[in-house]
């Protein structure tokens, strides 16, 4: 069995995910096999909040080139998760 931690890698904090605060969305990138059930549960054991919905998004690979060599970045998965009214997760 996998950890919260396993599934919920970590807050994002960027320009786009600090504007969706106010409206008690909060983005995070999560494991790439985790399904919505799985993280909300692992945001609620995290940070002791109640969770109203759970969006995903899988973001592919970007084709990048060193010199020569072809490669890629890596996929990942992001998820935006709204908070019910009244909860909110303290960042610093």
């Amino acid at each position: 069995m996998t950890s919260a931690y396993d599934i919920v890698r970590s807050l994002v904090r960027t320009e786009k995910g600090t504007k969706l605060e106010p409206q008690r969305k909060y983005l995070f990138q999560v494991s790439m096999g985790a399904n919505k059930v799985q993280i909300r549960k692992a945001v609620e054991e995290i940070y002791k909040v109640k969770i109203e919905s759970v969006n995903t998004a899988i973001i592919p690979g970007k084709l990048k080139r060193v010199r020569q060599e072809l490669g890629s970045t890596t996929p990942l998965k992001k998820a935006v998760v709204t908070l019910k009214e009244g909860h909110k997760i303290e960042v610093t």
